[in-house]
């Protein structure tokens, strides 16, 4: 067995709708995500030790307040030794719940919150939020001068992969209908009105060939879970979701630095994973794939061993990640349906992960859920994470 295989295990989570919310601050997100993650985890507010709070994009004075123990203060914890940010972009989840597994294998923590929050539907004015995430981790010597952009970086993605496997218009609007089916049972989701393949090819051409509802959209939220050691886990619930495999690889920065547009780095943090874990695709039972846009969600299905190559897009045009499904996809949604707030694109994705094999999914709960693998990734795309939860250790 791998030293860290089953060490730690997330054993409480919360989340608010995601949505848009002038009315609410990003710190009312924050702290009433912390607060349901600390009641679900069973234990007192005192008992959290370490709080890792990630950044916040609307707002540097707020996601500076945050690094600054703001949320210590809030929410009255008496016993914090350390608190400090992890900011990846879109893998910040991922990294935190490593640095917080190696803290509490080193007996450094006992309870690790980690938290995230942004306001990004109502923070900023349209313009300006489209103006920060377009070119957020994008190299503004080399790129985005030319007109580089989060949607012309998926466009480039989607053509070349189109290229070499066939891939069809079709199969990328299933993923939009498939992540909204999931969405339609996630009372957390935004876009929850049933949406159809012929509607999605409809939609006004965003960047060749995407168009607009294969794209995501900007919302408030926030999310947050606490992290803790098997042997505490045990005795706090008797489904907690262990912490068994983690794998990453760093490709690029810019993108036109990266070796392959349509593969990036999965495949090695997979296999690091699935390694570290002792389980194989096989044994999925749920995957929560990053999804920007759809062409990412069939990278990741093929690149972690899902799918074989082009096969992915064939099978959820099929209905294989549907609700009901032999692979269930990105259950909450995703940034697709849920919606997309910031780094908490993949908050969400953990979370779900988690709640999925702890049995907490409610009307979307996937049956005799074991092993989930979840995936995140920052900028462009530039550092595949790549993690496996299970509700037993193999």
């Amino acid at each position: 067995m791998s030293k860290s295989r089953g060490r730690s295990a997330i054993v409480g989570i919360g989340e608010v709708p995601t949505g848009r919310f002038p009315e609410t601050s990003a710190i009312a997100f924050a702290v009433e995500s912390a607060r349901q993650a600390i009641l679900d985890a069973g234990i007192g507010k005192d008992d959290i030790d370490v709080v890792i709070p990630t950044g916040s994009l609307f707002s540097n004075q707020f996601s500076n307040e945050l690094a600054t123990c703001r949320l210590v203060e809030e929410l009255g914890l008496r016993n914090v030794r350390r608190n400090f940010q992890v900011f990846s972009g879109g893998s910040s989840s991922s990294n935190a719940l490593q640095v917080a597994g190696a803290m509490i294998a080193a007996g450094e923590a006992s309870h690790v919150l980690f938290v995230h929050t942004d306001k990004l539907g109502t923070g900023v004015t349209a313009q300006g939020g489209i103006d920060l995430f377009s070119t957020a981790g994008i190299s503004a010597e080399w790129e985005v001068p030319f007109g580089q952009h989060y949607s012309t970086v998926a466009a480039l993605a989607t053509t070349r992969y189109k290229h070499e496997t066939g891939c069809t218009d079709e199969m990328l609007s299933a993923v939009c209908v498939s992540n909204r089916k999931w969405a339609e049972l996630n009372p957390h989701a935004f876009f929850r009105k049933p949406l159809t393949i012929d509607e999605v090819m409809a939609s006004k051409m965003l960047a060749t060939p995407l168009r607009a509802k294969q794209s995501n959209m900007l919302f408030d939220g926030g999310g947050a879970f606490v992290v803790t050691s098997a042997e505490r886990a045990r005795d706090l619930t008797d489904k907690p979701a262990f912490v068994l495999g983690e794998g990453g690889a760093v490709t690029h920065f810019a993108y036109s630095q990266e070796p392959d547009l349509t593969r990036f780095g999965w495949a090695q943090a997979a296999r690091q994973a699935f390694e570290q874990a002792g389980v194989t695709p096989a044994d999925i039972d749920v995957a929560e794939i990053y999804d920007s846009y759809p062409i990412y969600q069939i990278i990741g299905l093929e690149e972690c061993g899902l799918y074989p190559r082009g096969e992915a897009g064939p099978a959820v045009l099929r209905g294989d990640t549907w609700p009901d499904g032999r692979l269930p996809t990105t259950t909450d949604g995703g940034m697709l349906s849920k919606g997309h707030i910031g780094a908490g694109g993949s908050v969400s994705l953990m979370i779900e992960a988690a709640r999925q094999v702890m049995g907490k999914a409610g009307g979307r709960q996937v049956p005799n859920c074991r092993f989930a693998i979840e995936t995140a990734t920052g900028g462009t795309y530039m550092d595949a994470q790549v993690t496996i939860l299970g509700n037993e250790i193999p």
